[in-house]
C-alpha cells in the first residue's frame, strides 16, 4: 500500500523491505531513510528521469560530495537546496506519493 503522507512513510520504516508495489523512487527513498545509502544509490542511479536525478543529487549531497550533487541537481533542473537534508527527504517523499 502506498503511504498517504510522510507520517505513513515513516511508519513503513518498521518493515524489513519496502513494499514491492512502490515506485522505484519511493523505494530508493525508503532505503535511504533506513540508513542504507548504498541500496538507495543503486536504485537511484538506474532511474533515468528528473526524479531519479533529484534523488541521486540528494544522496550525493548527503554523502558530502557537493560537486557531484550539484551536477545531479542540474540534471534534475533543480537548484541546490538551502534547507537541510531531513527536509529534503520529506519533500522528495511527498513528491512521490
Amino acid at each position: 500500500m502506498i503511504p498517504k503522507n510522510y507520517e505513513e512513510f515513516q511508519e513503513s520504516l518498521n518493515g524489513q523491505l519496502p513494499p514491492e508495489n512502490w515506485s522505484l523512487p519511493l523505494q530508493a527513498l525508503w532505503y535511504d531513510a533506513k540508513g542504507d545509502w548504498e541500496s538507495s544509490h543503486d536504485i537511484a542511479q538506474d532511474i533515468h528521469s528528473p526524479m531519479g536525478s533529484w534523488i541521486h543529487a540528494y544522496l550525493h549531497r548527503k554523502e558530502g560530495d557537493r560537486w557531484n550533487a550539484s551536477y545531479w541537481y542540474g540534471q534534475a533542473s533543480k537548484s541546490f537546496p538551502s534547507y537541510d537534508l531531513a527536509e529534503e527527504l520529506q519533500v522528495l517523499v511527498e513528491a512521490n506519493l
